[in-house]
């Protein structure tokens, strides 16, 4: 088999069978295939697009290209989340040891941040002594041990993907949707899921900008899902602006533990829930959605939640005080209040220009190699919608660099956008995508 055959089969708007595809994700993991000839198959993807049979394979030829967790051990059903990313979100910290809590297994693979969006193994790793390196045999262990454990990805998962995404990087094929659903869905076939229930995020602070590339996204994903044999639900939410309050790592733990002991802002409250409810119908836990949204419920009003964090804080060597008296956690050496400069409604949030403060401040990553730091970021007082008063506080900026600090406060000022008139709430869940049917 030829890799120039493929290129100019592609290029040509030929559709490429499973052999061929394979040929190429196991020759390029493998090095025999150099950057710039896949660049250009990318490219000729990117341009041209794939049939459903061809991202399916691509999906599998990468999923394949590594290690496949074997979680039958563990329950034959089990089911996994993940986020296609944004700015504040701190769900997989809520929501997985809520599922936990259920007697539902939870196995979780999660990435570090990387530019704006943050990532929930940073945020893990901000808790003193969590382990998120561990075997694979350990994962497990956990699991079967408590019902949870949350790691990072592992090395050898799903490698073909890692080079792909970092070749699309840098020769701007990232946005093509066949990739993206493949880049995902091949990562969680990896990962030993047969349930899958995405949180697609739509809008400023998110990848797919409008409802429409959203849902194109969904639908190929569930597709891919079908022909993979795993059952896959996408809830498509709003990310204009920040989810929730706290956007930095130890804050959004902070923010995270406040939620499990019963305080629980609005639009995170219903991103956490609505995801939470599929995940329990996926695992054969309820058919009635309102239903399982109330026993969710139950299990923060009664603390089960927050009693299977600490549990699992602490099966991972973390340092459980500081989930107890979060008060514990490192302080900033700044913590500075944005005042309003006059009354109105709060109109704009955005989430990207929130999240790429934050960063700046450095709480995220511009490189993979970047150290970030655990303590800063920017906690919210107002979400969109909210009435607002001259000279009230609009956030608070958590800093340990005095001339960021003084970079961030100006620009927090026109970022937050104070309208005359009275704004809605922005919608939270637009829509759940099952078997390609919206509801």
């Amino acid at each position: 088999m030829d890799i120039l055959e493929i290129i100019a089969k592609k290029r040509d708007k030929k559709e490429l069978d499973k052999e061929e595809i394979t040929f190429f994700v196991n020759e390029y993991t493998s090095g025999k295939i150099p950057d710039y000839q896949a660049a250009s198959l990318i490219m000729a993807i990117y341009l041209n697009g794939m049939t459903k049979e061809e991202t399916t394979n691509l999906t599998l030829a990468m999923a394949n290209s590594g290690d496949i967790l074997d979680l039958s051990k563990i329950a034959s059903t089990v089911v996994d989340k993940h986020s296609t990313g944004g700015v504040g979100d701190k769900v997989s910290l809520i929501l997985l040891p809520l599922i936990a809590s259920l007697e539902i297994p939870v196995a979780k693979m999660s990435g570090r941040g990387l530019g704006f969006t943050g990532g929930t193994v940073d945020k893990l790793k901000s808790i003193p002594g969590y382990e998120t390196e561990i075997s694979e045999e350990k994962f497990i262990e956990n699991i079967q041990k408590i019902g949870i454990s949350m790691i990072s990805q592992t090395l050898n998962l799903a490698p073909a993907d890692k080079k792909l995404y970092a070749l699309r990087d840098s020769t701007a094929t990232v946005e093509s949707i066949p990739l993206i659903a493949s880049s995902i869905m091949s990562k969680k076939i990896a990962s030993g899921a047969n349930k899958i229930v995405l949180d697609v995020t739509v809008g400023k602070g998110a990848f797919m900008k409008n409802i429409e590339q959203a849902e194109k996204l969904a639908k190929e994903m569930i597709e891919i899902g079908k022909l993979a044999n795993r059952e896959t639900v996408c809830v498509l939410t709003n990310m204009d602006e920040p989810l929730g309050y706290a956007v930095g790592n130890n804050l959004e733990v902070k923010e995270a533990i406040e939620f499990l002991k019963g305080n629980m802002p609005e639009d995170l409250k219903e991103v956490v829930f609505e995801l939470g409810a599929y995940m329990m119908k996926l695992a054969g836990k309820g058919e009635d959605i309102n239903n399982n949204k109330q026993l969710l419920l139950e299990n923060i009003v009664n603390y089960k939640a927050y009693n299977k964090f600490l549990e699992l804080v602490n099966n991972q060597n973390g340092d459980i005080s500081y989930i107890e008296n979060p008060e514990k956690f490192e302080n900033v050496k700044y913590i500075e209040p944005v005042y309003a400069e006059k009354s109105g409604s709060i109109e704009e949030i955005d989430a990207k220009k929130i999240g790429e403060l934050a960063c700046f401040l450095g709480a995220g990553r511009l490189k993979k190699e970047d150290e970030i730091d655990d303590t800063v970021g920017i906690v919210l007082n107002k979400k969109v919608g909210d009435v607002v008063e001259k000279n009230e506080v609009l956030a608070y900026i958590h800093a340990n660099d005095n001339i960021k600090l003084r970079n961030v406060l100006d620009e927090l000022k026109r970022v937050i956008k104070i309208s005359d008139k009275s704004v809605n709430k922005n919608r939270v869940v637009f829509s759940v995508i099952l078997n390609c049917m919206k509801t």
